[in-house]
């Protein structure tokens, strides 16, 4: 049996190599944004009924029930507004395409969080990208919690 050496290969290992370089070539396109299978452009140009065909049925029962004053103000507010950060108390208002872009400040309680609408946001309500709640940022033990402390030098 042949030994083979580390600088010298098979025709079919040299085959592999190939094919793989060949791959690498290929240039990668960048995955276009599809929602339920319809293309962001797509989604900007349906009117309002056909939209709420397509998005999950928690959603389309709200909008259902009607907008409120405030959501449909949003709305027109976004429309009329194209530049500028509208700020909102609106948690329960859900994204829709025409928001894509946009900036909006949502109030969580405390501030207004400024977020960026993307396209993956569509069928989101705002109260989902703005937290209300913190995560709890614990010190270290005290003098006196463990038996440990004891003998930590005291500043």
């Amino acid at each position: 049996m042949a030994r083979r050496t580390k600088g010298l290969a098979t025709p079919k290992a040299a085959r592999r190599r190939e094919r793989k370089r060949k791959a690498g070539i290929q240039v990668r396109r960048k995955k276009e944004f599809t929602y339920r299978g319809m293309t962001l452009d797509k989604l900007q140009e349906l009117n309002f009924k056909d939209f709420l065909d397509i998005i999950p049925s928690r959603q389309r029962r709200s909008f259902k029930r009607g907008l409120s004053k405030e959501q449909a103000k949003l709305i027109t507010d976004s429309n009329n507004k194209p530049d500028k950060i509208l700020r909102t108390h609106r948690r329960e208002m859900i994204i829709i395409p025409q928001f894509v872009g946009r900036t909006f400040a949502i109030y969580n309680g405390k501030e207004f969080m400024s977020i960026e609408i993307m396209p993956e946001m569509i069928g989101l309500y705002f109260g989902e990208l703005a937290p209300t709640r913190t995560s709890p940022t614990h010190t270290g033990p005290g003098v006196g919690a463990t038996k440990s402390s004891k003998f930590m030098p005291l500043k």
